[in-house]
C-alpha cells in the first residue's frame, strides 16, 4: 500500500500533517507525532503584529542611544542583546526541528497588511523551513473597503512573499469572497503554489455579567469538514497547485473523504489536542485497511476520485444537493 503524496512539491510519506499549532513549540512532541506518523509539521504562527512590535522595540533601543558618545561603542545594543526576541525564538524553533526530525517542516506566517513584516519570510528560509504557509487572517469589517480592495490585498500579500522566497508558499484563507473559485484561481496566478482550506475566524463572545467582548476559542468538530470538502471537490478540477484540507478532520474517514475529493494534504490540530499523537497512528491503520478494502493500491489513484470532475452528478456540490437535502428533510424524524 503507498501512502505517498505530493504537496507543495514535497513527497510526503503520507497525506496526514498536524497543522499549526502549540503542538510545534515543543522539540520532544514533534519528535512524537513524527514517530506516530505525522508526514510533514506545521509550525505555531509567528504574527504580523509580533514582527512589528519588536521591530518597534528594537528601533526605540537602537534609536536611544544614538546620543551616547560615539567612544562608547560598548553601549552600542549588540546584535545578541536583542536576539531572544519572538521573531527570533521562531527561527530557533525552525533550527531546533530541522536537526531533530526528518519529515519537512513548514513555517507558518500570519499577516495581512503589506509591509516590511513580510521579509521575515526570507528569514524562515534561511533558518531551514522547507515550506511556508501564509495564514491570511482579515476580517474586512471597513464597510469603505470594497471587494477588489480586499481580494488585491490578499494577491499583493502573495506576490511579495513568493518575491522574497524560492521555498513553494501555500496560503491558508478564509471561505468568505463573494466569488471563491475565481479568487482560488487567482492566487495560484498570483503565485501561491497550494491552497489550505479553511481557516477558522474565532469569534467574539459577550460576557453577560462584565459586559465585555471576550476572545473565544472551540476547537474543530467533525461537522466542519463539509466546507473544505464541498470547495476542494469544486476547486480540484481548476486548479493545477497543490490543496490541503484543514478544519473538521478527526478521523480516518474524514481524512478518506477529503483525499477523495481532491486533498493533497490532510491537516488536522483539533484531534491531536484532544486525543495526543496517537490519533494519527489510528487515523493511518483505518485508512490502509480501508484502501485495501476498496481496491485502492496508493493514495494518488484515489485523489480526486470523487471530485466534481469524476462524479456522475457535479451538482451534487453545488446549488443541486442544497434543494435536495431541503426536499428531502420530514418533520417526524426530530420527533
Amino acid at each position: 500500500m503507498n501512502l505517498e503524496t505530493n504537496y507543495l512539491g514535497l513527497k510526503l510519506k503520507n497525506p496526514l500533517v498536524p497543522s499549526a499549532s502549540p503542538l510545534s513549540t515543543e522539540v520532544d512532541r514533534v519528535k512524537e507525532l513524527e514517530d506516530a506518523g505525522a508526514s510533514a509539521i506545521v509550525m505555531y504562527s509567528l504574527f504580523e503584529e509580533q514582527i512589528q512590535q519588536e521591530n518597534k522595540a528594537l528601533d526605540h533601543f537602537l534609536n536611544s542611544t544614538g546620543e551616547s558618545y560615539a567612544e562608547a561603542l560598548s553601549y552600542f545594543p549588540q546584535p545578541q542583546e536583542y536576539h531572544n526576541l519572538h521573531a527570533e525564538d521562531y527561527l530557533d524553533q525552525i533550527h531546533k526541528l530541522k536537526s531533530s526530525v526528518d519529515i519537512p517542516v513548514i513555517a507558518s506566517l500570519n499577516g495581512i497588511s503589506r509591509g516590511g513584516w513580510m521579509s521575515f519570510a526570507r528569514q524562515m528560509e534561511q533558518a531551514g523551513a522547507d515550506a511556508l504557509e501564509l495564514n491570511i487572517y482579515y476580517v474586512a469589517a471597513d464597510p469603505g473597503l470594497t471587494s477588489d480592495v480586499v481580494e488585491n490585498m490578499y494577491l499583493d500579500d502573495i506576490s511579495t512573499v513568493k518575491q522574497a522566497v524560492d521555498i513553494p508558499v501555500s496560503v491558508k484563507l478564509s471561505p468568505y469572497f463573494s466569488a471563491f473559485a475565481n479568487m482560488a484561481v487567482k492566487m495560484e496566478d498570483a503565485g501561491a503554489d497550494g491552497l489550505v482550506l479553511f481557516n477558522r475566524f474565532y469569534q467574539p463572545d459577550i460576557d453577560l455579567e462584565t459586559l465585555d467582548v471576550q476572545p473565544s476559542l472551540q476547537l474543530s468538530s467533525p461537522f466542519e469538514k463539509r466546507l473544505p470538502l464541498r470547495w476542494i471537490g469544486m476547486l480540484r478540477p481548476h486548479l493545477k497547485g497543490s490543496l490541503a484540507a484543514t478544519t473538521g478532520i478527526h478521523d480516518a474517514s474524514d481524512a478518506l473523504k477529503m483525499i477523495l475529493a481532491g486533498a493533497d494534504a490532510v491537516m488536522m490540530a483539533s484531534v491531536l489536542l484532544f486525543k495526543g499523537s496517537g490519533a494519527l497512528k489510528e487515523m493511518l491503520e483505518k485508512m490502509t485497511q480501508w484502501m485495501e478494502e476498496k481496491e485502492y493500491a496508493s493514495v494518488e489513484e484515489m485523489k480526486g476520485a470523487m471530485s466534481s470532475a469524476s462524479v456522475a452528478d457535479p451538482g451534487s456540490f453545488e446549488r443541486a444537493n442544497y434543494i435536495k437535502v431541503l426536499q428531502s428533510f420530514k418533520l417526524d424524524s426530530i420527533s
